[in-house]
């Protein structure tokens, strides 16, 4: 018999199939971010998609959203993503009944992933927004966002320094991890504890650690 969880021979486009897979699954249950998915895979071939949407930076998404709630409310305001990517984490959060979220600016590097974010988060309209810049350059103060939001911080060299940019009073969530071993990783941590040393923040309202399979993410929301 044939493994039906198997590509089903020579030739087969795998994202064609995910595009299909990912239809499915939004028309049995009724969700529109997944059925954004599939036009995500459908519109931006080249893009990571499957990276960003696996199951670790799935949960470590929900984990950030269920504790936004509990220590921040429903009411979030402007909130700046910076580190943005692909958009997944917006998406979540408007996908989300529970918050009452006025916009969302998700922030990266990389022009690249703007347009695949902007396709994600088609449905929020005018309240999204994909913009390509270097967190170190932001006008924070003039600006005002009411949360920042950085789920990369071992991607940065030097925290306390970019925290320093954001007005004192202002709600962040930051994530980090201890997958030293990950090139890319310039700035782990070793626990929860460490984190909140580096990070220095004025008000911790929430410190914990989410077990992944190789390595533990952890979590700080408060306020700079």
């Amino acid at each position: 018999m044939m493994d039906a969880t198997q590509p089903g021979g020579p030739g087969i486009d795998w994202r064609e199939c995910a595009f299909d897979l990912t239809r499915g699954i939004a028309a049995y249950i009724g969700n529109p971010l997944v059925g954004r998915l599939a036009r995500v895979i459908a519109e931006h071939p080249d893009a990571n998609i499957s990276t960003a949407f696996n199951h670790k930076q799935v949960a470590c998404k929900m984990w950030a959203r269920d504790r936004l709630l509990d220590h921040c409310g429903a009411r979030l305001g402007r909130v700046w993503i910076v580190g943005g990517w692909y958009g997944v984490l917006a998406a979540m959060l408007f996908d989300d009944a529970r918050f009452d979220i006025a916009a969302i600016d998700s922030i990266d590097i990389d022009a690249g992933v703007a347009p695949v974010a902007r396709t994600l988060n088609a449905p929020a309209g005018n309240r999204f927004t994909a913009m390509t810049a270097d967190m170190y350059g932001l006008d924070y103060a003039g600006a005002r966002p009411d949360l920042v939001i950085n789920t990369s911080c071992e991607h940065i060299a030097d925290l306390p320094g970019w925290l320093a940019l954001i007005p004192k009073g202002t709600r962040v969530l930051l994530q980090s991890n201890d997958y030293f071993s990950e090139p890319t990783h310039i700035n782990c941590v070793a626990s929860a504890a460490a984190f909140e040393e580096m990070a220095g923040l004025t008000e911790v309202r929430f410190s914990g650690a989410l077990p992944l399979k190789n390595y533990m993410r952890f979590m700080l929301i408060g306020t700079v």
